[in-house]
Formats: structure tokens, C-alpha cells, sequence
């Protein structure tokens, strides 16, 4: 059974309990968010099975092998072994990095998970503790460059679960970090659309125009990108600030948490999901979102019903899902 990034995080969301109390996460209305952090939340150690795992091979052909008699179920904690110092700067929550990753059944060394249907056996990962905390276990605290080899057993990713997980072994090498704002050729904006100015950091400020909201879904490039395209149900990396036509008030924005997000294209509003598929990483895309396909006449936090949204998002990384098997 292969498991989707996605859900082998969810599959060992557990590792998020031991993350509690370290760091939290914002609801917002549109995604959800990571909570940045500037200090170490676990720093797992080495243990027996973590120092026994063997690495072979590289690219595609990388293979991750836990040896036969290794009992990792017997573990009360997580083990991380460094196999590879890397010489960048120390990787912490919020991080946007390109890894390349498995991830095994420790009891027979299946593959459950892995970076290859990625660019160059590489996928972008948001260090966000709340969705991706497998993923912080592994590389927090370490260089970039670094490859490490994490033990979770299953009675620790059980607890507060229900029902019993199996343990599992992750090998991640993270290679670069990654932009966290859009990078593309900037690109003549549109007459009739809301004003963007970026502020040194890269946060957009929104102009209404003083005119009637369009009726329909408009979306427009500010800068277009050429890295990998974003297709329907893949989980994409962004910045964003929403606000609403109406008087230009911001209901929703990555920036003010100070960290970028991670969604599912199918799972925000039509609107949204628009103006997400289709475009490229490294774009900038403004998208203005009638009722109809935003919210409707349904109130949420910060945006009165029968809203018409504006977003500015940059589109930082897209992670396919994987096929069913």
C-alpha cells in the first residue's frame, strides 16, 4: 500500500503529540498554518534501530533497509541518527526545504512513502508542527544537507490514536531551502483588477478599485512562474493575504502567522482552487471571488456573507499525490 505525503503524515499524526505543548497552529478560514518557531521543539537522539539502519544507493535507486532482529516495537521514543552533517544554515518549524525521502515499514522495510515521483527524487516539505511533523521530528535542528535516519515506534504513534500503528522508518536528506516568496517575471497587471504593492518582505498591500465587484471568477498573473505546475488534488505550498472587496478589510493572511501554508487544491473554495490549478510554482496570481464561488451567503470569521473575496497568492511548491495502489 503506498501512502500519499499527506496521509503518511496523517498516518503518523501522532508525532504531533510530541510536538504539543512546543507549538501551536492557527485556524484560519481559508487553510490552515504552521506556527514558525526559532528553537529546537524535539531533537530526537539516536537510538538502536535508528543507528542500525542501512542506506544504500542514491536518486531513484536510494533504498532503505531495517535489519532483520531490530525490535523497534520494544521503543518507548523516537530515535534520529545523523548520517550525513550537511553545511547549510540550521533547519527549523516553518521552513520551506526541497527532501528527498522514504519512508519504510520497519518490520519488513516496504516502502510506505517517497520523494520519487518528485523533481529530481526531491519534494518541497513545509516544516509546519501541526501538519507535517513527521518531517520537523526529522530534520529540525540539523544543517541543510544533512541526511538522517528517524525510528518511530508504533506504540508511540498509537498513543491518543486509537487502534494499533505500525513503526516506521523515515530516511530524509534535505538539499536546499527553499523561497518563500514568488521568484517569477513580474507581468503587466490587469486594468480593472485590484492594485498589488509588495512590501520589502514580500506581503502584498491591496487596492480595491471603486467599482462593482465582477459577477464572475477573474484571475490574473502578477508574476508567472516556471517551476513544476500545480494539478487538481496536489498539495500546494503558498503565501497569501485575503481581503474583501467590500471595503478592503483582511480576514486571512500567512504572512501576519509569519509562515507559509500547505492545502489540498480540493479542499478551498472554488474560487480558489481556480486560481491555483493550472499555474506554475513561482507565480504570484491575483484572483478576485464572487459569492458564488467563495462563500456564499454563509458568514465565516472576518468575511460577511455574500462576500466578494480578493486574494494575492505566491505559489511556493506543489506536491503531487500519489496514485492509489
Amino acid at each position: 500500500m503506498r501512502i500519499r505525503i499527506a496521509a503518511a503524515l496523517s498516518a503518523v499524526a501522532a508525532t504531533a503529540l510530541l510536538l504539543s505543548g512546543c507549538a501551536g497552529a492557527g485556524s484560519p478560514s481559508a487553510s490552515p498554518s504552521p506556527s514558525a518557531s526559532s528553537s529546537c521543539l524535539l531533537n530526537a537522539k539516536p537510538g538502536k534501530t535508528s543507528d542500525a539502519v542501512k542506506v544504500e544507493g542514491e536518486g531513484k535507486d536510494l533504498k532503505v533497509t531495517v535489519p532483520s532482529g531490530t525490535d523497534l516495537d520494544k521503543a518507548t521514543a523516537a530515535e534520529r541518527t545523523v548520517v550525513k552533517k550537511g553545511d547549510g544554515k540550521d533547519i527549523v518549524a516553518g521552513d520551506l526545504v526541497s527532501v528527498q525521502y522514504r519512508i519504510v515499514n520497519a518490520a519488513d522495510s516496504a516502502v510506505l512513502d517517497s520523494s520519487a515521483r518528485g523533481v529530481d527524487d526531491q519534494l518541497p516539505v513545509l516544516l509546519d508542527p501541526s501538519q507535517q511533523s513527521l518531517f520537523v521530528v526529522a530534520l529540525e535542528c540539523q544543517p541543510v544537507g544533512s541526511a538522517v535516519v528517524l525510528a518511530l515506534p508504533g506504540k508511540l504513534l498509537s498513543q491518543g490514536q486509537g487502534g494499533t500503528q505500525k513503526s516506521i522508518v523515515v530516511y530524509a536528506q534535505s538539499t536546499k531551502k527553499l523561497p518563500t516568496v514568488a521568484t517569477g517575471k513580474e507581468v503587466a497587471p490587469v486594468e480593472g483588477m485590484p492594485t498589488v504593492k509588495l512590501a520589502k518582505d514580500g506581503a502584498p498591500e491591496i487596492t480595491i478599485p471603486k467599482s462593482d465587484p465582477p459577477t464572475e471568477t477573474k484571475i490574473a498573473n502578477l508574476k508567472q512562474g516556471d517551476g513544476p505546475t500545480v494539478a487538481s488534488g496536489d498539495y500546494v505550498i503558498v503565501q497569501y493575504r485575503g481581503v474583501t472587496w467590500a471595503d478592503g478589510k483582511e480576514f486571512d493572511s500567512s504572512w501576519k502567522r509569519g509562515a507559509p501554508t500547505q492545502f489540498q487544491t480540493t479542499g478551498v473554495v472554488t474560487g480558489f482552487k481556480k486560481a491555483l490549478e493550472g499555474q506554475k510554482v513561482g507565480s504570484q496570481v491575483l484572483v478576485v471571488i464572487p459569492p458564488a464561488e467563495g462563500y456564499g451567503s454563509q458568514a465565516q470569521s472576518g468575511i460577511p456573507a455574500n462576500s466578494t473575496l480578493v486574494f494575492v497568492v505566491d505559489i511556493l511548491g506543489t506536491v503531487p499525490s500519489a496514485p492509489a495502489q
